[in-house]
């Protein structure tokens, strides 16, 4: 019987020629990456040394990575001690990739894994983050644990107890029309499978739609396929993921390019035409809460948020950018911008985009978490209403329980800000609008 691409990852991880569904398995990790969190991995860690007379000692510190981002620059004097003790915990253990709040090497977590070519097709990728699923995009079996399971993993080198999931094909058919994004595309889905549809299962994403998307396009797919319960979410590599980890990754060793068997079997297969999609909106308070933009145009704003790792990319600056140049951010109504790394962020500003945002009445805030979190950055007042290209719109996301989070694409954020309200990209009331 032929097995689906999550199998065959985990039956290499694992030296076994095959597996099944429901196998318990205890795979080899590629790579390991904490982020503040580390500071309580760190805590776990030195806890299984004590009373052993032997030194805490990782078993390759070549294979745990660690990113300062969640709330960059810190807020408070308990974050900058944490962050301290894990600038003091990498120096000792030899940990070298380590990019600490910096503008030439900072940014997000799920974005520096992926532009600095430390996810690979084929590794398994454990992140003290539920959101580690991003790197599914790089075909890479990628999903989040939590601390002690990770003070483990940096003992051990793998995971232990993984039972292989069962696979949900999505089959992605014809061509996105304009002003229709990726982003929207995920929604869709996340709110016709449901946050619990694919509990414990892994999405494989496949057609023609996918084999033409940008790796950016694809990260923003994996990224979400935990909203809908999945384990991970993944694309089979392909010619633009090695195109994507030559030239933009700078990768120059060996790749292990494969896909599914021919013959594979599958949970269930849902196959979706986006010729027809438009833009998607998910509202308050659950991720699969999702409406076409038309049940929800002209609902006011207060705050917007355009970033983070789902859609903090240049292409979604860009986005942004090109729609809201030459115009103004509506009065009453503020948007936020953060770049998913510095990387971007310099080059959005050697291409004029940065100042397009600034000049428009953007605030340009530093590569990390912050808004989205609404920690230290964009916290939300009561009873205001935001709009953001992030992934959760849970009650209390942005730092208050008694506000609302809508969800959408760049373009949608773009428009939206012109106006001041929820509005559609497609249309040309955004032109008319704005610049005075």
């Amino acid at each position: 019987m032929g097995m689906t691409y999550v199998q065959k990852l985990l039956a290499k991880a694992c030296g076994r020629p095959q597996v099944a569904v429901g196998d318990v398995l205890e795979p080899a990790v590629s790579l390991a990456m904490s982020h503040e969190n580390g500071a309580l991995v760190i805590n776990q860690f030195n806890e299984i040394y004590q009373g052993t007379g032997r030194e805490a000692k990782v078993w390759d510190p070549d294979r745990i990575a660690f990113i300062l981002d969640h709330r960059v620059p810190a807020e408070t004097a308990k974050t900058a001690t944490n962050q301290k003790k894990i600038r003091e915990f990498v120096a000792k253990q030899g940990i070298r990739k380590f990019h600490d709040i910096r503008g030439d090497v900072g940014g997000i977590c799920h974005q520096i894994l992926a532009e600095n070519g430390y996810v690979r097709p084929g590794f398994v990728v454990v992140g003290t983050d539920s959101h580690t699923t991003t790197h599914g995009a790089m075909g890479a079996f990628a999903f989040g644990i939590g601390a002690t399971e990770m003070a483990s993993v940096w003992t051990l080198g793998k995971i232990l107890n993984v039972e292989v999931p069962g696979t949900i094909k999505v089959v992605v058919k014809g061509e996105f029309p304009e002003n229709v994004y990726p982003k929207d595309f995920i929604l869709h889905l996340i709110g016709k499978v449901t946050a619990e549809g694919a509990n414990y299962k892994v999405f494989e994403f496949h057609g023609e739609a996918i084999r033409s998307m940008s790796t950016s396009g694809r990260l923003v797919l994996s990224n979400m396929s935990v909203e809908a319960g999945a384990t991970a979410g993944m694309v089979p590599p392909d010619a633009e993921t090695q195109r994507y980890l030559r030239e933009e990754a700078g990768v120059q060793s060996a790749l292990d390019m494969f896909g599914p068997d021919p013959d594979a079997v599958y949970d269930r297969v849902i196959e979706i035409d986006v010729s027809q999609l438009e833009p998607q909106i998910a509202c308050p308070h659950t991720v699969d809460n999702v409406k076409p933009i038309g049940a929800v145009a002209g609902i006011k704003l207060q705050q917007i948020v355009i970033g983070s790792c789902t859609n903090g990319r240049l292409d979604d600056i860009e986005t942004a950018a090109r729609i809201l140049k030459g115009q103004r951010v509506a009065d009453g109504t503020r948007l936020l911008i953060f770049p998913a790394s510095w990387r971007i962020y310099r080059e959005a500003m050697k291409r004029g985009a940065i100042l397009d945002l600034a000049t428009a009445g953007a605030v340009i805030c530093n590569p990390g978490c912050g808004p989205c979190l609404g920690i230290h950055q964009g916290a939300l007042g009561d009873k205001e209403v935001a709009l953001a290209t992030t992934n959760r719109n849970f009650k209390g996301r942005m730092g208050n329980p008694n506000a609302e989070v809508y969800l959408c694409s760049a373009a949608v954020a773009a428009a939206s800000a012109i106006t001041g309200a929820i509005t559609d990209p497609r249309t040309a009331a955004v032109a008319s609008k704005g610049a005075r």
